[in-house]
């Protein structure tokens, strides 16, 4: 099924809108600043030069602010640089598997784990992909859904401790231990 989930990525990719993020039908906004544009713009070169396929996008979208054109890369390599480093931004490597031990394997092999997605109609296979999976998120037949409500964070080189929920408050606190000698003992 790769070449049907490439063909719709693309497809998607191509509708995507892309904006001002305060507007209601926009989907994506601008990088945080052109420093990050460019880090982008650098992975994406990178991986046209280590033969990923170049399926949409690619550039700069429009010529004002930091945006960036949807970006879909297709025969992608467990060794390129864009399947082994985290980009942040809207650039989708997509890779053949043969089997769901072997995308868990490839997957758990990155230095990284901040989030992962799995997409199936059987859920005994979610489940378990899901368990498998070392990432701090992972999303089940959606992508991006966030709320304060629940932790985020990444396992590995993926950033440390969480955001949100019960666990992010601990980034807000001071634990403090005070040890007291008590001269008298009267038990």
């Amino acid at each position: 099924m790769y070449d049907e989930f490439v063909e719709k990525s693309v497809e998607r990719a191509k509708k995507r809108v892309v904006g001002d993020p305060f507007q209601v039908d926009t989907e994506q906004g601008p990088q945080i600043d052109g420093d990050q544009m460019e880090k982008i713009l650098g992975y994406i070169g990178s991986g046209t030069r280590q033969g990923a396929k170049l399926l949409t996008g690619g550039h700069r979208h429009g010529d004002k602010g930091y945006f960036l054109e949807p970006t879909i890369f297709g025969d992608v390599q467990d060794d390129m640089q864009i399947c082994q480093e985290e980009i942040f931004g809207p650039v989708q490597a997509i890779q053949r598997f043969s089997t769901l031990e072997e995308a868990i394997q490839r997957a758990n092999k990155s230095s990284y784990g901040l989030a992962g997605a799995v997409m199936t109609k059987d859920v005994g296979k979610a489940i378990y992909a899901s368990n498998s999976l070392r990432a701090g998120t992972v999303w089940i037949n959606c992508y991006n859904v966030l709320t304060n409500a629940a932790p985020f964070g990444g396992f590995k080189m993926s950033g440390t401790g969480r955001e949100g929920g019960e666990y992010g408050l601990e980034a807000y606190t001071e634990v403090k231990t005070v040890y007291t000698a008590i001269p008298t003992k009267n038990s």
